[in-house]
């Protein structure tokens, strides 16, 4: 008995314990939409996604985002830090590293804050490298000698908030203007399970004008906002919003310029990068979906319930959560105005999942992701 009761105590010490423990989120609750949609129409399971292959497995761990150079060479960011440069031949070569050069880079996300996270990339009209790095801030680099040039610093930040999680990017062809997304004001990259499990609006759209060095908060009060595009014309960006699966419109130009529209909620997963496809449609991966299986998504089940949020992010080590996501590639094809057209589909994840990017260059689709260890591709 007397080894029952210790045990009793123990267990409630226990319990007291981890209840009285502060959780490092503050969420609120959340009332969704309504369910994931079905599967049927331009949703409807397919196998297009599994007819590409696999590069540089065991070289490139994590290529996030794409752009490419008027000869053609494609450039990318890994978990470690460093941007490389994909040759017509499919060679690989080191442009440079955006923190410091550690043997630990890209063994723990806790090393980024000093290593370096390039997120989006983009090329300037004057053929320099444009990145947002997760923690270091805005940089423009020489492709060809691998310089950086700090532009804006996440301690800097905008409005007198410092940046946090610089992610997506786009760069207007007509005026030389970087768009970009700070996802959080609170959460680093190396935290994002704790930034989505919140569901927090600390996000925001800003500008960049490099002739001036003036940065503008476009929008604030976003959820986790993420991959941005610029139209074919370049009179709206479209902009996700990953933590709650919506697509926004903002428009840069005619009567509506300085207001956004929804186009597209209560998505099928959740939106990280959205880019333009080769014949003006925009492609969308989809980091996580939201199939309506025998229990609603894991993410869905807990938004309404911020003590329930609160409870696992004291318990559960941020690792865990990767057992609770599918293994499951999508990509979503949108028109101009924002409707799905088209979708692609790898149901088992023989080619790849949690799709960051989707970047189409010379009859070749590039596929990101932020931790796999290889770069999926599909040729025409």
């Amino acid at each position: 008995m007397l080894g029952m009761g210790a045990l009793s105590v123990v267990m409630v010490a226990v319990v007291v314990g981890v209840y009285i423990l502060p959780s490092p989120i503050d969420p609120v609750p959340h009332t969704l939409e309504g369910p994931p949609p079905p599967l049927v129409g331009p949703l409807a399971v397919n196998t297009k996604l599994q007819k590409g292959r696999r590069l540089f497995t065991g070289q490139l761990h994590g290529p996030e985002s794409f752009t490419s150079d008027r000869e053609g060479n494609v450039y990318t960011g890994t978990v470690d830090g460093k941007l490389w440069r994909i040759g017509l031949d499919d060679s690989l070569t080191l442009v440079t590293r955006m923190g410091q050069d550690l043997a630990e880079c890209g063994s723990s996300t806790d090393y980024e804050p000093v290593c370096g996270r390039p997120h989006g990339v983009r090329m300037d009209k004057r053929g320099q490298l444009i990145v947002a790095d997760s923690y270091l801030g805005l940089h423009s680099v020489d492709p060809h000698t691998g310089h950086k040039t700090l532009l804006l610093a996440n301690s800097e930040g905008a409005d007198g908030v410092p940046f946090a999680f610089l992610n997506g990017l786009e760069i207007s062809s007509e005026t030389g203007t970087i768009y970009f997304t700070d996802s959080s004001s609170r959460w680093g990259r190396r935290h994002v399970k704790l930034e989505v499990i919140e569901l927090n609006s600390l996000g925001r759209l800003l500008a960049y004008d490099p002739e001036s060095g003036r940065v503008r908060v476009l929008l604030d009060s976003l959820y986790m906002p993420n991959g941005i595009a610029l139209s074919p014309d370049e009179d709206f960006l479209m902009m996700a919003e990953t933590s709650i699966g919506r697509i926004w419109r903002y428009w840069l130009k005619g009567p509506k310029a300085g207001t956004k529209e929804v186009v597209l909620s209560n998505m099928i997963g959740y939106p990280d990068n959205i880019r333009l496809s080769d014949h003006r449609t925009f492609l969308v991966g989809i980091t996580t979906p939201r199939f309506p299986k025998m229990m609603p998504p894991f993410l869905d089940m807990i938004a309404p319930y911020p003590g329930v949020k609160r409870f696992l992010a004291k318990v559960v080590p941020l690792s865990w959560y990767n057992v609770m996501l599918p293994y499951y590639g999508l990509v979503l094809e949108l028109g101009l105005d924002g409707e799905v057209v088209g979708t692609l589909h790898d149901p088992n994840g023989s080619l790849t999942w949690a799709i960051s990017d989707v970047f189409q260059h010379r009859g070749r689709t590039y596929l990101g992701s932020t931790d796999l260890p290889f770069l999926p591709v599909m040729d025409e």
